[in-house]
């Protein structure tokens, strides 16, 4: 018979965010939850292998794997564990991804180019997969690209609770900032939470990954202004936002930003620049330098993905775990001594 507890599997990707996944679920439970057993490795020539120890027929499977670098790889292993499970009589199959590589080829910018989000969300569909738990999606019409169910999680109802913690005294100072106009909605979002006012930074590219100008859209003068992101990758955008608001009479710079890719020169860039803080989610495992950098904290995703996997289990409301009253409690606690987020 199916055990009566969600079985976790995970990937390569980010084991230190899927074991604190699992701890999380075991607290709420009341009981122990564990990764299912199995091995996920490459032969000499880099294929991908994995075997399964445990009995999965008839069971509701989570795979916990980010798409994050190296993408292709970490792709890979996420669909040849779900033909593993699918083969070995898998009731049913969800996979969680917390950061969702390829997310920003969403759309035909040039002519001759692919749309590989859509893609991807094919080779999801066909490779047995029924359900989609993600977070903070670089564009929501991503949803539409699959034929199957997709919970789109977002990053700023914890950020909101985190500005609340680190800026308790001083809300008033705030200003929401989003760096570019695409950003809109979500800093909107946040800044309703935090009866913020909001503020836009106009960015124009002459070419690709080049920023032309830059130009803010409201006053920031003495505020302390927050940008919020869903990604940050090299951080030449952030960085240079930063230093327009600092032009523009800001106090301070604080930027919040769900994935952090830092990739290249990025914290290089973040360690020289304007910022004061960056605030980052583990959606991608931290590398030793984003580890090792002074003003890059990290929030942790695992206590609302780890509710939003129960609720997918029971068959209850995800989207309600983004509601303030919700989310409290699922955070209360962690960090004894209202340390949040330190």
């Amino acid at each position: 018979m199916p055990s009566q507890d969600p079985k976790l599997i995970s990937g390569n990707s980010n084991s230190d965010l899927a074991n604190a996944i699992v701890r999380r679920m075991s607290m709420h439970r009341g009981s122990q939850v564990d990764l299912v057993d199995a091995r996920v490795e490459r032969f000499n020539d880099a294929e991908v292998f994995v075997e399964v120890y445990e009995n999965v027929r008839g069971e509701d499977m989570f795979i916990i794997q980010s798409t994050s670098k190296p993408a292709n790889d970490n792709l890979m292993e996420l669909l040849i564990m779900a033909d593993a499970l699918r083969r070995s009589s898998a009731a049913r199959i969800t996979a969680v991804i917390p950061y969702f590589g390829y997310a920003r080829q969403d759309r035909r910018t040039k002519s001759r180019t692919p749309i590989t989000a859509k893609l991807v969300a094919n080779m999801m569909t066909a490779g047995g997969i029924d359900r989609v738990l993600t977070m903070d999606l670089h564009a929501a019409q991503i949803q539409g690209f699959f034929d199957i169910p997709v919970d789109n999680l977002y990053a700023s109802p914890i950020f909101a609770l985190d500005l609340l913690h680190q800026f308790g005294g001083r809300t008033d100072d705030l200003m929401v900032v989003s760096p570019d106009v695409g950003g809109v909605t979500r800093a909107r979002e946040l800044a309703q939470r935090i009866h913020a006012p909001l503020a836009i930074v106009d960015k124009r590219r002459e070419q690709a990954g080049e920023v032309a100008g830059m130009t803010v859209i409201g006053d920031v003068a003495g505020k302390t202004c927050i940008i919020i992101d869903d990604i940050c990758d090299t951080a030449g955008t952030l960085c240079k936002a930063a230093e327009v608001l600092m032009e523009a009479g800001a106090t301070e710079v604080h930027a919040y930003t769900t994935h952090g890719v830092l990739s290249g020169p990025a914290v290089e860039r973040i360690t020289g620049s304007a910022l004061k803080s960056l605030v980052i989610t583990d959606t991608i495992a931290a590398t030793e330098a984003v580890a090792g950098c002074p003003i890059i904290r990290t929030v942790p995703a695992a206590p609302l993905l780890a509710q939003a996997i129960l609720h997918t289990w029971n068959g209850t409301s995800v989207s309600s775990l983004l509601d303030t009253q919700t989310l409290v409690p699922i955070y209360e606690g962690l960090y004894p001594k209202g340390m949040w987020g330190k």
